[in-house]
């Protein structure tokens, strides 16, 4: 069986026995924690347009993507918080810095290449995630408060990859701390919970009933009742392995 690591950006994280990885695919800047760990290049990373915005945990990330690759880079828009015309059309301006043109340039001018490039609505994301949750209703109204995490959108491309047949989560806590070093925004909000936390919570547990995912990292397993698979075993325990 073919299987997926998708590898988030919390430190030390747990993994499953090398021989059991056929692929990664990666989130943000956790493509750096995956050549620290000497892990394939990733055939797939989902990147926030937030990377690029200049905000200071931007940066940061940013940053530690200098001299990574991956195969496919999906760029997720920045979420549209509403309000009238006039005023998205002035958030619109002052984010020039996320279109994806101009991410693309301070991607590479940061030292990061791709072997290509994808960008949807950010809609088009949300219903992916919706479609494999099983267009759960109680997962659409949570993502209508608040988008899943970059990590769990990796997830979510990882199982509707086509190849292949399982997928296993590391590195992923529902906190903001990064393995490259102290994220900017832990200081800023004063906590390093993640504002999806909730929504990353709700949409991993609804997967896992209805995909072949698992989890090598305890807090995940416990608190959004994905099956576990040991740290540094080649399968997970039980019939599904």
């Amino acid at each position: 069986m073919a299987t997926l690591l998708v590898l988030g950006s919390k430190p030390d994280p747990a993994l499953p026995a090398r021989s059991a990885i056929d692929a990664v695919a990666c989130a943000n800047a956790s493509g750096r924690s995956a050549a620290d760990l000497g892990l394939p290049v990733p055939v797939l990373t989902a990147i926030s347009a937030i990377l690029t915005s200049g905000q200071p945990s931007a940066r940061h990330s940013l940053r530690a993507l200098g001299g990574l690759r991956t195969g496919t880079l999906h760029l997720l828009p920045r979420h549209d918080r509403g309000g009238s015309p006039v005023r998205r059309l002035w958030r619109r301006a002052r984010q020039i810095r996320m279109e994806p043109a101009w991410a693309r340039l301070r991607l590479r001018a940061a030292g990061y290449r791709w072997e290509r490039f994808e960008t949807r609505p950010l809609a088009a994301y949300h219903a992916l995630v919706s479609e494999l949750c099983g267009d759960d209703p109680a997962v659409r109204e949570q993502i209508a408060r608040k988008h899943p995490s970059t990590g769990v959108f990796a997830v979510a491309l990882g199982l509707a990859d086509g190849r292949f047949d399982r997928v296993v989560v590391a590195g992923i806590s529902f906190e903001l701390t990064h393995a490259y070093g102290v994220n900017p925004e832990i200081a800023e909000r004063g906590t390093a919970v993640s504002k999806h936390g909730e929504t990353d919570v709700l949409v991993l547990g609804r997967l896992a009933r209805r995909h072949a995912l698992f989890t090598t990292e305890a807090v995940v397993a416990e608190r959004a009742g994905v099956p576990r698979w040991p740290a540094g075993a080649e399968q997970p325990p039980g019939p599904a392995g």
